[in-house]
């Protein structure tokens, strides 16, 4: 089931082709949208009046507030240093890694392709470009792109 019952659907969600959406566990506010081929993982929130657009992927840990665009393709990580197995070999549980919390703000855009890296904040009404790599706090209204992903300007318009 492409739609776990463990899913909490606030409201009205539209899920575009619940049949190619792998959700379970997490929480989308009233409003929002969600794209083909998006996956959202248990303890991920979406907030309300969001737009996730399909191939993108909200792991555990992941926070979006209210009104935030996510393009297409976009990935989140959770783990800094992801492993399959343990030094002696076996194979790693959730015992034994540290989950990561990232937080979006309200009204932050992400462009289509970007990576978001573990354990940041991404501020009110940030803008990602596409294709950057966010490694570290972006601050409110500021746009960033890149490898690393760098400020480059306002997106207060000022």
């Amino acid at each position: 089931m492409p739609i776990s019952d463990s899913v909490q659907l606030k409201g009205q969600v539209t899920i575009h082709h619940p049949n190619l959406v792998n959700l379970y566990g997490c929480a989308v506010g009233d409003g929002s949208r969600i794209g083909a081929f998006v996956e959202i993982q248990k303890g991920a929130e979406i907030g309300e009046r969001c737009k996730i657009s399909s191939h993108t992927f909200i792991c555990e840990g992941v926070t979006i507030e209210d009104e935030v665009f996510v393009g297409h393709g976009v990935m989140f990580t959770n783990d800094k240093f992801p492993r399959a197995t343990n030094p002696d070999g076996s194979a790693q549980s959730e015992a034994d890694w540290k989950l990561e919390l990232t937080r979006v703000k309200r009204r932050a855009s992400i462009g289509s392709n970007a990576t978001i890296m573990c354990g940041i904040t991404i501020g009110e009404g940030a803008l990602i470009a596409a294709g950057a790599v966010v490694t570290r706090n972006v601050p409110d209204f500021a746009i960033v792109a890149g490898v690393p992903a760098k400020v480059i300007g306002d997106a207060t318009g000022k």
